[in-house]
């Protein structure tokens, strides 16, 4: 390997510095401590120069082999980001134009035995410009990002990181860089590239089996003979091939029949909430007759997925749902975006700590948004070991894209090598080839004329479906693609690839976002198939903030604030949402109206959204007027690329918003979902359990001025069919308010919950009668809590003089998560347990609390 130590130079000379590989130039200048933290403050803007800069990395190796030895010497590099010129000894190798790729360079007969490597990078900025300078037949919009994105133009001529040269929630750091592995290769007669095993179930049969494909270099110059033996222990097969390979690029595709008697026993990858996810330990030894031989140790997993877009009684269009092992599945989860702006500092840890958040949060599911990257291995290893379905999209996004020779080439083999790499993963379960450029076309986001219009459908055709269908339907029959995101499925095939109206709710997926109307008004919401995004901003804690401000920065208006939010009047659209329901902060300390606002944000968000993907779960059984039968709620966004306000549910760093608190509860796998119709209170049942339960409905009705309750209605043998939505609770709210007498809307406030036999009950549910600035009774509250530890985890008791809504345990800068917050406190007590990430104590926790509830905002 050549990871580790390299020198890193600029364009002129004029800085020379120490750099790791993998790594890129911000964070070798961060680390050498040359620049300041490049998210501080303003540095997004004040470090333009380093991108607009042409870098070189450059170091020296020995050679720890005979070279005569081998008859193939190859530097092969994972990833480069993005547009460089490799040189060995000073004798360029080739260059490198695509981030998503994988390179290699024959360097048999360069190779010494001393050897100086140089990668010569290009500024990406720059790049992109030339690239669509020379694009002279027509323009490729859009030019350039809106201004408050503060960004870089012409990212769509470039194979990279699209959200790299800024996006509506991140900064613009165009990077160079090494960003992965880089190694020498030496082999003789064949070598292994690519590896994959994809399951099948034979019906007519009734048993598994695997397709193992293997891709070899194969350097002799005649056929190599030879044995291939696969062994999978716990299924008790196991099965050799005589194959052969051919000069050139070889390929075997192998087919494994599981053992008849195992296959009934054969256990499946089931999502996070729906059973476990077996894998079962597989060898592979391929036995050459030219010499060694090559063993392969990977996991088998055991899984079927299809995407059922099928006519549904009673309503024009079609279905839009996955089936995982010929199961319905509700997707409940968010959208990934990447963990940083600089790849390099994103460990395991990182990706295991957002990805079991997501999966704490009774998470199934992730869109890998097309705007991003191809994540890294790790981040699908550990979706496969804790159930988290992806749903991938290739890496294009709000844009039309360039269809020449060169540019369709670097793309055909970015699309190859990922398939490759990524399709033995059981997690993924669709491929997509865009994110909303279908939309882009249909809607005509780029004021494209009537008569050119037809250039741009070609060139979308040309690239989505005759290059990267093709080449996934080849490479990879075990999962559905669809063009786009949101797209009306197969009626958009019908249409020619773009469909009239993308976001039609009677077919496909829809994107839905709706900042002016109030976002607790259900009706508001699209009655889709499949709501793959919608959101609401808000901002991130004060601990997270202050991490990269200075005290000046602390108000809402202050130009930091401005600075940070890169969405068209996304402050403002927070307060007037806010306002709807709450009562804006009015301190006199600046400091404190700040953290007043941000606490808001996070409770307005998380009341949005719960609302939002509530009305979602509550749809998947009912057709209303053709309109229903909803499959999938994935929120728009799951994490944040830096600090600042955005659509995500966890920070930067990892910390839980509000709404990430909430979101566990509105996935929870049995939940009551409470909404108003025409005065009539309506409670539904929604399920994600294998099996029918008979459960007890409590409603307890509150007075907003009492701990004690006004009344309680005990409704048993409610059922809760298994996987659906369905109605268990009617009456009308003058009914329930004359009932629990001397309550109006203003003064009560209604909760709800299910409990069943062993210990099964759903979380505790609430339902406003009346905007809380309306609230009449709420008193402001004495909050208070005493910390306890108990082996590694810390107990709260919280205590309350008053009924408390939103309440929120807020520990600073320590890092965990809590097993409940921003609650409605409605009794005098309540334990709440926190988990630590790292290692903490009563005393640090007990300093570093704040307890903010609804009254403490003035």
């Amino acid at each position: 390997s050549l990871a580790g130590r390299w020198r890193l130079r600029s364009g002129n000379g004029s800085v020379s510095l120490r750099a790791e590989v993998p790594g890129c130039v911000h964070t070798a200048l961060l680390r050498q401590g040359l620049v300041q933290d490049p998210y501080y403050r303003f540095n997004d803007v004040m470090y333009r120069w380093i991108s607009l800069d042409n870098w070189t990395y450059s170091r020296t190796f020995k050679t720890t082999f005979d070279v005569r030895k081998w008859q193939r010497v190859n530097l092969v590099f994972e990833g480069v980001d993005t547009v460089a010129q490799i040189l060995l000894n000073n004798v360029t190798l080739g260059r490198t134009d695509n981030m998503f790729s994988r390179y290699s360079f024959d360097i048999t007969s360069v190779i010494q035995e001393l050897n100086f490597v140089e990668v010569r990078f290009l500024s990406a900025v720059s790049y992109a410009a030339e690239q669509s300078s020379c694009h002279k037949a027509y323009s490729i919009p859009p030019a350039c990002p809106p201004p408050v994105q503060k960004g870089e133009c012409h990212v769509n001529f470039i194979r990279k990181e699209q959200c790299s040269f800024s996006w509506d929630w991140g900064p613009s750091f165009p990077t160079q860089g090494i960003w992965k592995d880089v190694r020498i290769e030496a082999y003789n007669l064949y070598h292994l590239i690519y590896f994959s095993l994809t399951p099948f179930f034979v019906k007519s049969s009734q048993r598994w089996c695997l397709e193992i494909k293997s891709i070899f270099d194969v350097v002799s110059s005649k056929p190599i003979a030879g044995l291939v033996t696969v062994n999978i222990p716990k299924l008790q097969t196991q099965q050799t091939y005589s194959v052969t390979l051919q000069p050139g690029e070889g390929s075997i595709v192998l087919l494994v029949n599981i053992n008849k008697v195992r296959s009934s026993a054969v256990e499946t990858w089931w999502p996070n909430g729906h059973g476990r996810q077996t894998g079962y330990n597989m060898k592979t030894t391929f036995i050459m007759e030219a010499g060694y031989q090559i063993e392969k140790f990977s996991k088998a997993y055991f899984r079927t997925v299809e995407l059922v877009q099928e006519p549904i009684p009673g309503s024009p269009g079609l279905s839009f749902y996955f089936r995982i092992n010929g199961r319905p599945i509700f997707l409940k989860g968010s959208n990934w975006i990447p963990a940083d702006s600089f790849q390099d500092r994103v460990t395991y840890d990182t990706l295991r700590l957002l990805l079991k958040s997501a999966a704490d949060a009774n998470m199934n599911a992730l869109r890998v948004w097309g705007g991003g990257i191809y994540e890294q291995d790790a981040f699908y290893d550990i979706c496969d070991e804790i159930g988290i379905m992806i749903w991938q999209d290739f890496m294009f996004a709000c844009a039309l894209y360039p269809t020449d020779q060169n540019y369709l080439e670097s793309i055909r083999a970015e699309v190859f090598h990922q398939v490759q790499r990524l399709k033995s993963h059981p997690s993924i379960i669709l491929w997509s080839g865009n994110n909303e450029n279908e939309a882009a076309i249909a809607s005509n986001w780029f004021s494209i004329p009537p008569a050119d219009r037809k250039v741009y459908i070609g060139d979308y055709v040309m690239l989505y479906v005759k290059n990267i269908r093709e080449i996934v339907l080849s490479e990879d029959r075990s999962r559905p693609f669809v063009a786009s995101s949101p797209t009306n499925g197969l009626e958009s095939v019908k249409e020619g690839w773009i469909s009239r109206d993308p976001y039609d709710t009677h077919y496909g997926d829809t994107h839905f976002y709706d900042y002016n109307s109030d976002c607790w008004n259900w009706t508001v919401y699209p009655k889709t198939r499949f709501a793959s995004e919608y959101g609401f901003q808000s901002w991130p804690s004060f601990s997270t903030i202050e991490k990269v401000s200075s005290a000046e920065d602390w108000s809402y208006t202050s130009n930091f604030s401005l600075h940070r939010q890169h969405h068209e009047d996304g402050n403002v659209q927070m307060l007037v949402q806010i306002a709807r329901h709450f009562k804006l902060p009015a301190s006199t300390d600046p400091v404190k109206k700040f953290k007043d606002t941000i606490y808001l944000t996070q409770v307005m968000q998380a009341q949005c959204i719960k609302t939002e993907t509530e009305f979602y779960r509550a749809s998947q059984s009912k057709i209303i007027k053709g309109e229903g039968h909803t499959m999938g709620a994935l929120y728009w966004q799951l994490n944040d690329i830096w600090q600042a306000p955005s659509w995500a549910s966890l920070e930067y760093g990892g910390k839980w918003k509000l709404l990430h608190y909430f979101a566990q509860n509105f996935f929870a796998p049995l939940l009551p979902v409470a909404y108003e119709d025409k005065g009539v209170l309506c409670i539904y049942g929604v399920s994600d359990l294998h099996e029918d339960q008979k459960l007890t409905l409590r409603v307890t009705v509150h007075a907003w001025s009492s701990l004690e309750s006004v009344c309680t209605l005990a409704k048993e043998g409610v059922t809760v069919k298994a996987q659906s939505a369905v109605p268990i609770y009617k009456e009308s709210i003058s009914d329930i308010l004359e009932r629990c007498r001397n309550c109006t809307r203003k003064s009560c406030v209604i909760t709800f919950n299910l409990v069943g036999e062993d210990g099964l009950r759903s979380p505790t549910n609430h339902f406003f009668l009346s905007s809380l600035k309306d609230a009449v009774g709420l008193e402001k509250t004495q909050l208070s809590a005493s910390v306890s530890q108990q082996d590694d985890t810390y107990i709260f008791v919280l205590q309350t003089t008053a009924i408390a809504p939103f309440v929120s345990l807020d520990v600073g800068s320590i890092k965990g998560r809590f097993s409940d917050n921003g609650f409605l406190m409605t009794e005098k007590k309540k334990v709440v347990l926190f988990h630590p990430w790292e290692p903490t104590s009563v005393e640090e926790l007990e300093n570093s609390l704040t307890l903010t509830s609804l009254l403490d905002v003035v």
